[in-house]
């Protein structure tokens, strides 16, 4: 049976396929999703929870590009907190508990609802294939459904293995069964391949947890969103429990490690250094004798808990025992085991910038299969492959994410030029201009690019260009007015008498100065909503940092701009090292800045590789 064609198909309905799917589809190209359920679409199959130290961040710019988490994410909000709230704009990172099902049913109903895309069931066993490119792909009934590209966000499922104990069984996620002929198809184009793992805690009946003996972690008062376009909170809030294990708790784990999955030789991947299980956090963390645990609810109105802090592969009965020692947990019943799956991902320095194979035309990879964890990371390299695969269609030049413009463009260049060793997770200190990288400035980022690309709709637009003019008109004041030392000191404000006139943003600069204290000298400014002020705030106390930035910046993109053809041959440079000629031949870097953050790659060698490019550019330009 053979459906009718598509520009662009993507396979997996998880959050990187998600978003795929309704970035293509509002860049115009007629898109489908192709699932196992449709009921699947969107489901959280970790924690209750978007966001989070840079990973917010990702969300925040997803949202600024017109995608669909950070809508979703709050209307499913039932508890919001800015991490890091003490610290600087640059590293606070929103976050929220989110009731699952809310989640799932928004993210569903968006995805019913988008023009240009349709929600197709079935399993994808196979690509169809023009020649050495993919041109559609072909389903377990054996129907065939062309398309232009594909976007394979396939998750956990490829050779899924779940692990609970010294009991392994196939699986994509708890209940469904892994993909085993798509990776056999993989296998075929001799990509590079591995094996990752990660790993989830039991969940627990919040009915038989003791909360009244527990510490209270309450949500913020004034909610920060995900969403620009959010205005207020949608669900009924919750608090979370806090409680911590203890000497009985590791003294199970201690005695019963040999018939955990990990450490009982049964698993061969790399699970994630910044998330691990808690047989690692004994193991690793052995002088520690308690670690914190957050009980967090999985919906206002569902009494499963999700205890965020004791991941693990130890056989069931483990679980109930270390779980029942815990403060609180006493005499708590497990709904679901926790458990660690491993499952295959594709070197992602086989990846362009833009997240196409760079040997199989036509095929787009997103998410986990990149060897990324996390639902954010998952969602932003979708927005990346859906844009880029929808562009292709439309013979337009690809979009791309730059290290100074996003976190979006740390992730991908961090990915494709180093690949990864573990499960790749964001984090603020990736990137090198996260002063200006802020959370609160997304939108004035990358909504400029979403618009001029055809990725805004029209309520994102007006939304973003009315918020951009109220910007400019406070700034405009802020900018043109100057005052001296006195008028400034008269307005309560402490400021050196040194003659020197400054204007209302040198003033915002000052420490502890917030915008109220600069509306005195400038009544006019009263009537500026509380958004506005406090985004000038944070403009302005960044404003010196960010001049320097932005000349650093400037060298960067100078070697940004200098394009490595893809024929371009490393071997045979005088002077650089045979390492580093097979490293650069490997990774096949696409500008001299993604070969400059090469391991090992060194200012000399950099100099030796410039050298040589633009000899061969002259000689081509005179050939021609």
């Amino acid at each position: 049976m053979k459906h009718s064609a598509y520009d662009v198909i993507v396979v997996g309905g998880g959050h990187a396929g998600t978003e795929a799917a309704h970035a293509a589809a509002r860049m115009g190209v007629r898109t489908a999703l192709v699932t196992l359920d449709r009921n699947g679409i969107g489901i959280m199959s970790c924690n209750p929870a978007i966001g989070g130290l840079g990973k917010g961040h990702l969300v925040r710019e997803i949202d600024a590009l017109d995608g669909v988490m950070g809508r979703a994410a709050d209307l499913a909000g039932i508890q919001f907190r800015l991490l890091n709230r003490r610290k600087g704009p640059a590293v606070q990172g929103p976050r929220a508990q989110s009731d699952r099902a809310i989640y799932r049913r928004e993210i569903l109903r968006m995805t019913e609802n988008q023009e240009n895309l349709d929600i197709l069931e079935g399993e994808v066993t196979d690509f169809l294939m023009n020649g050495q490119a993919v041109a559609g792909v072909v389903l377990a009934d054996g129907s065939v459904i062309p398309s232009t590209s594909v976007i394979l966000t396939s998750g956990t499922f490829l050779r899924g293995v779940i692990h609970i104990g010294d009991v392994s069984k196939p699986g994509g996620r708890m209940g469904d069964k892994p993909s085993i002929k798509l990776a056999e198809r993989l296998d075929s184009f001799n990509l590079p391949l591995g094996r990752l793992k990660t790993g989830t805690p039991p969940r627990l009946d919040g009915r038989t947890i003791n909360w009244e003996i527990l510490d209270e972690q309450p949500g913020d008062d004034d909610p920060v969103f995900f969403s620009f376009l959010t205005r207020s909170v949608s669900a009924k809030q919750v608090s979370c429990g806090i409680t911590h294990t203890n000497a009985r708790t590791h003294e199970i784990i201690q005695k019963n490690l040999e018939r955990s999955a990990m450490y009982g030789g049964h698993i061969e991947g790399v699970g994630p250094r910044y998330c691990p299980s808690i047989e690692d956090k004994i193991v690793r963390f052995a002088e520690k004798d308690s670690h914190q645990i957050f009980l967090e609810p999985e919906g206002a109105s569902d009494h499963t808990v999700y205890p965020n802090g004791i991941s693990t592969s130890l056989p069931q009965d483990v679980q109930e025992a270390y779980v029942r020692s815990i403060r609180g947990l006493e005499q708590a019943v497990i709904l679901q085991p926790g458990y660690a799956i491993e499952y295959d991902y594709v070197d992602p320095r086989s990846l362009t910038l833009e997240l196409r194979l760079k040997d199989v035309p036509g095929l787009y990879l997103a998410g986990q299969i990149n060897g990324t964890t996390g639902y954010e990371e998952a969602a932003a390299q979708g927005m990346v492959a859906g844009l880029n695969a929808a562009r292709e269609c439309l013979g337009e030049g690809p979009v791309s994410f730059s290290r100074s413009n996003s976190y979006i463009g740390v992730m991908i260049d961090d990915l494709t030029t180093n690949g990864v060793a573990e499960p790749y997770r964001m984090f603020t200190s990736r990137a090198e201009f996260r002063l200006s990288l802020r959370a609160d400035n997304a939108d004035q980022r990358l909504t400029p690019l979403a618009i001029e690309i055809g990725c805004a709709g029209e309520g994102r637009r007006s939304a973003f260009l009315e918020k951009s003019n109220r910007l400019q008109q406070a700034r405009s004041v802020l900018e043109t007015q100057s005052f001296t030392p006195k008028q400034v000191a008269a307005a309560g404000i402490r400021v050196n008498q040194d003659g020197n006139r400054r204007t209302g943003l040198d003033i915002l600069a000052f420490p502890d100065v917030v915008f109220e204290d600069v509306v005195p000298l400038m009544p006019e400014l009263s009537g500026v909503d509380e958004g506005i002020r406090r985004q000038v705030e944070r403009d302005a106390l960044y404003a010196n940092y960010i001049a320097r930035q932005e000349r650093e910046i400037s060298a960067m993109k100078r070697d940004e701009g200098y394009v490595i053809p893809e024929s371009f041959s490393y071997e045979g440079i005088e002077g650089l090292s045979q390492e580093l000629q097979q490293k650069l031949t490997r990774a096949r870097p696409e500008t001299l800045a993604q070969a400059a953050r090469i391991d090992g790659m060194t200012p000399a060698a950099l100099a030796l590789l410039l050298a040589r490019l633009r000899r061969d550019r002259t000689q081509q330009g005179k050939t021609a």
